[in-house]
């Protein structure tokens, strides 16, 4: 089993915050020979907006020495499980659990939109505090 990230009780608890119910905690991605863990799995099934959605999320904290290494390592995390997934549960999204923090120091810099944008990276903004999401960034 994988280990912890240093928000995920945060991030989970922001997740049931906004009506959702996480199903897997972890998520097990196993393609063929290849075992794999996502951070979480929820669904919402009653809800005008998100009705019925399943999704999948891998929790990151950015809080290594360098930011843009932790980004290129939750790229290729996130490219991995996205091909399992379009193959084993097309039905569910995958997105990338960040801290509002995060996402104002780092995320919302030019360069790193650019790349956030070109990749196609589904992010949740957290508030640490709160336990709140407060942006659903598709």
């Amino acid at each position: 089993m994988p280990r912890l990230d240093i928000i995920h009780q945060t991030v989970k608890n922001a997740i049931i915050k906004d009506g959702w119910t996480v199903t897997h905690d972890p998520y097990l991605i196993q393609y063929k020979e290849v075992k794999m863990f996502a951070d979480l799995a929820a669904e919402k099934s009653f809800a005008a907006e998100r009705e019925g959605q399943k999704i999948v999320v891998e929790i990151k904290s950015f809080v290594g020495a360098s930011k843009l290494q932790d980004l290129k390592i939750a790229l290729g995390q996130y490219d991995i499980y996205r091909s399992f997934l379009k193959a084993l549960a097309p039905e569910r999204k995958l997105y990338v659990a960040i801290s509002e923090k995060a996402y104002q120091s780092f995320f919302s810099k030019e360069a790193i939109q650019l790349v956030i944008h070109t990749t196609v990276l589904p992010l949740i903004v957290v508030n640490l505090q709160r336990e709140e999401i407060v942006r659903w960034i598709n």
